[in-house]
């Protein structure tokens, strides 16, 4: 069985990932991660020396490769994967088991507020604009989430809890 948890930045993908791996005894596999590993650059690295168009493709065609091994994981995208490339479609050829992590816009804002500099996203924005700037991006994104089989609502609930709707989703 594979899994794939999307939303945007802090949602929660990566926490949740995590600990679902260990409820179901599945391998985790963060996207961003694998592609900082095969690229040997952050993302933040292959977004200023190669652009964001590069980044696109080949997270899409790693995206594609690790789906072809049909191997039983649990996979968290980043924040913008569903939106390019049509990798909503190819997920959707791979699994029926796909997480949209929904978090409102002030419970993000929360969450990034002490940790901008590590999200090249918003490492730029000022705090003032950041409601404006990550409402945008939901509304565009929106569509892309929608296309998941599931929707959990993340805002004051735990990690364990997310886990725990997860799995009773899954049965």
């Amino acid at each position: 069985m594979t899994i794939l948890l999307l939303g945007y930045m802090a949602s929660g993908k990566s926490s949740v990932s995590k600990l679902l791996g260990k409820e179901l005894g599945l391998s985790v596999l963060d996207l961003d991660d694998y592609i900082e590993r095969k690229e040997e650059k952050t993302i933040r690295e292959i977004f200023e020396t190669k652009g964001e168009i590069y980044f696109r493709t080949k997270e899409h065609a790693y995206l594609k490769e690790i789906l072809e091994t049909k191997e039983a994981m649990i996979i968290s995208l980043g924040g913008g994967t569903p939106c390019y490339a049509n990798n909503m479609n190819l997920i959707h050829e791979y699994t029926k088991h796909t997480f949209y992590l929904q978090t409102s816009i002030p419970e993000i804002i929360n969450r990034v507020k002490d940790e901008k500099a590590k999200r090249p996203l918003i490492s730029a924005i000022a705090d003032e604009d950041l409601p404006e700037f990550i409402g945008k991006h939901l509304f565009e994104r929106n569509a892309f989430y929608q296309q998941a089989t599931h929707r959990i609502l993340t805002d004051k609930k735990s990690v364990e809890e997310l886990v725990q709707e997860i799995e009773a989703l899954l049965n």
